[in-house]
């Protein structure tokens, strides 16, 4: 009798103050919201066919069109860091409409599908660099209001967590990407154009499940409407919270000296002698360690510090580039660059908007992510520019070794620029 009154006694207190202990499944569950889940199947569908281009873009631009590692660092340049001229428009769009996050990513996602099926008709420079300006003009687009979303739809304590599952989701599509890019061109005649109509099709189905299945609020739905819509001029005064600022400067200038994923494959390449019908898969080995340390790196986060994971998951990239300078060629080389390629990507994506995010209000999540957002690629335009440049100038090793030492310096001051663990908010 005891026992029993002892246990209806305690479940009707956890019932009432609502700390009842779920099971360790219902706990996990509990943490992720079903928005991030939605959010990562978009982004899982949409990146297999943003992958399957971007895994033979550099093989088709440097060896199908003939242009110099100059001309290609400009296009990748472009693609990779034009969306920071938009990025902070996505996000003050999505941050005025209150509750047009949703709509705002899917206007980014529809434009980057419609891209697709004109590089089957792009074959010079100048018409190339457009198609890829406006693909990365829908990358700027739905990125803030995407992770907007996530942050939003998640407790503070868990948005690492949060922001690994989608970037483990994200990057499932990655890695079957180049693997279906490498499949599509070895059973077709025409390989590159098979290539970007499939990637067409597949990108077409994510803007689908976006708007069928993504819910439309911009957030969990108990933040009350702020009384006025936010101003642009209030996005930008972001920048004086301490916080905020430092997380900004550091990806920046962390940004500066970031090589992009293609030269990284190239030197590679170079440096192993890869076929050219083998070079899709490499993108698989990063994509591979990315899925798998992306959660627990995200929860380590969560638990140990962001920025420590953070800078930790540049010590990874420094680590890479040492190895490609190095006059090693064991069998294990390209296993251990492309493992820490990934787990550098694993311990800086995600965890990087988890730690913007507690800087800045629900009103403005969007404007203040984009914020950190463009400086990061606006950062990475230069870097692929500079890294071109200098590899066309002085040859491959001497372009990384001057990306090695610029990395180092920058790690070590941003270690001098910690923010706080007090939200600007």
């Amino acid at each position: 009798m005891y026992v029993a009154d002892s246990r209806a006694s305690t479940t009707a207190t956890a019932s009432v103050e609502g700390t009842a202990r779920p099971s360790r499944a219902g706990r996990y569950r509990s943490t992720i919201a079903p928005t991030v889940l939605a959010l990562g199947t978009v982004s899982l569908v949409t990146d297999v066919s943003s992958e399957m281009v971007t895994a033979v873009l550099p093989l088709y631009l440097v060896a199908g069109l003939g242009l110099s590692p100059l001309g290609f660092g400009l296009l990748d340049g472009v693609y990779n860091g034009f969306s920071a001229v938009v990025r902070l428009v996505g996000g003050h769009l999505a941050d005025r409409g209150g509750g047009r996050h949703k709509w705002v990513a899917g206007a980014g996602y529809a434009l980057s599908a419609l891209c697709k099926p004109l590089l089957l008709i792009a074959h010079t420079l100048t018409p190339i660099g457009l198609v890829l300006a406006a693909d990365r003009t829908g990358k700027g687009l739905r990125t803030a209001p995407r992770d907007a979303l996530i942050s939003l739809s998640s407790t503070p304590e868990t948005r690492g967590r949060a922001f690994g599952v989608h970037r483990a989701m994200d990057t499932a599509g990655a890695l079957l990407g180049p693997l279906a890019a490498f499949l599509v061109l070895r059973a077709t005649v025409d390989g590159y154009d098979a290539v970007f109509t499939v990637s067409f099709c597949v990108a077409v189905l994510g803007v689908l499940i976006l708007v069928l299945f993504v819910p439309g609020g911009g957030g969990t739905g108990t933040a009350e409407a702020p009384a006025e819509r936010p101003t642009l001029r209030a996005a930008l005064g972001l920048l004086a919270h301490r916080d905020l600022r430092r997380i900004t400067v550091c990806a920046l200038l962390l940004g500066l000296a970031t090589v992009s994923d293609s030269f990284v494959y190239l030197l590679l390449q170079r440096r192993l002698g890869v076929p050219d019908r083998w070079f899709a898969l490499l993108p698989l080995g990063t994509a591979a360690a990315f899925l798998l340390l992306a959660v627990p790196l995200g929860r380590l986060a969560d638990r140990w510090g962001r920025w420590r994971v953070f800078l930790a998951g540049h010590g990874a990239l420094l680590l890479t580039y040492a190895l490609l300078l190095t006059s090693w060629h064991g069998t294990a080389l390209p296993y251990a660059v492309l493992a820490l390629h990934g787990t550098f990507y694993a311990a800086t994506d995600g965890v990087l908007m988890a730690a913007a995010s507690d800087t800045v209000p629900d009103a403005l999540r969007s404007s203040g992510l984009a914020l950190v957002q463009t400086g990061q690629a606006g950062a990475r335009i230069a870097c692929s520019l500079g890294f071109g440049a200098a590899w066309t100038l002085w040859g491959d090793r001497t372009a990384l070794s001057v990306s090695a030492v610029a990395l180092a310096v920058c790690a070590v001051y941003a270690l001098t620029l910690r923010p706080s663990r007090k939200a600007a908010a």
